[in-house]
């Protein structure tokens, strides 16, 4: 099968497509036969050289995927059969024609949506789900503060929070963003680069500060977070775009607010959670995909590339050009 492999850590121009074996199931595991993944910011950190696989993943890129079952392994419970539409959650291997699956981490493609569109959800609405709900704890008429709104946990977060009857406000890049962030659900938005989002979003909340962050920016927003919280707020921390140096009172902020700082990632999660939390999002959240839905969520595509224009791909997304997701479509 045909691979994005790269021999060396590095820029995009290091990425190709490279022809290895085809993986084979193992005990509870799936084949599918891949139509489309979706890029990560994690699949530009392993590209470089600074973000591993977990112990046993594959070491090809893509943490999300949908297409057709192709295979069964020993011991898998009949839930799947080959030919099925499904869309699954990976440590990695998506970015290439056929990945093993755990059974567990599969899901049903959603009336309506095609495999391209699909492909946009495991990853960055899973996450989502599991900073807001599992970590984050939003409750209802809550304000949830989403840092870079328009990306693909973002604009998924926008919606979820909508969805828990919470109030969603970003910051992104630009005020032609907030609009694209505003239409999704977003009550307002902040352009960081002209404004400081910390007292805008003090004056959106009558200087109450908001409940929860969502943080995958880290270092360099660490003083206007502790600004904007509410007292006992919760700042989740997901990533780390502005750096992981701190200096300065934290602690001492943090504490005045009675604060509470969570750091989450979902990769490095072990098999057991990861099942539990696709069987939540799947019972909570994915009837909300189809029409007819009370509250109709939405994967945003940005923009797709075939799987040879993977160096375009990354290249796209390490410029922050993207709105919502970027998609490889297979040969």
């Amino acid at each position: 099968m045909l691979a994005v492999h790269f021999d060396k850590p590095g820029g995009p121009e290091n990425l190709y497509l490279k022809e290895v074996d085809k993986p084979s199931p193992g005990e509870g595991e799936v084949l599918l036969k891949v139509a489309a993944s979706a890029l990560n910011r994690a699949d530009l950190l392993q590209r470089q050289g600074q973000y591993a696989p977990p112990p046993g993943a594959s070491s090809i890129l893509g943490l999300e995927a949908s297409g057709n079952v192709a295979e069964l392994g020993p011991g898998c419970h009949g839930h799947w059969k080959p030919g099925d539409s499904a869309m699954a959650l990976l440590p990695g291997g998506g970015q290439a024609q056929y990945v093993t699956v755990p059974e567990g981490f599969l899901m049903p493609i959603p009336v309506g949506l095609t495999l391209t569109q699909a492909a946009a959800i495991p990853e960055a609405w899973l996450t989502a789900f599991q900073l807001l709900h599992c970590v984050g704890g939003v409750q209802e008429g809550e304000t949830v503060l989403i840092h870079a709104g328009t990306g693909g946990v973002g604009t998924a977060a926008i919606q979820l929070t909508r969805l828990f009857k919470a109030i969603p406000l970003v910051t992104t890049s630009s005020k032609e963003n907030i609009q694209m962030a505003q239409k999704l659900g977003a009550t307002a938005g902040f352009a960081y680069k002209i404004e400081d989002f910390s007292e805008e979003a003090l004056k959106a909340t009558q200087d109450v500060g908001v409940n929860v962050i969502l943080d995958c920016i880290g270092g360099s927003y660490w003083e206007k977070n502790l600004h904007c919280l509410a007292a006992d707020g919760r700042w989740v921390l997901y990533g780390l775009m502005g750096g992981a140096e701190v200096n300065g009172p934290l602690l001492s902020k943090l504490l005045c607010k009675r604060g509470s700082l969570q750091a989450s990632l979902l990769r490095s999660r072990d098999k057991k959670y990861k099942e539990a939390l696709v069987r939540t999002f799947t019972k909570r959240v994915l009837s909300h995909f189809s029409p007819g839905s009370a509250v109709q969520l939405h994967p945003i595509v940005d923009k797709v590339f075939a799987m040879a224009d993977i160096q375009k791909a990354h290249s796209r997304m390490e410029a922050n050009q993207n709105v919502g997701k970027i998609i490889l479509e297979m040969p």
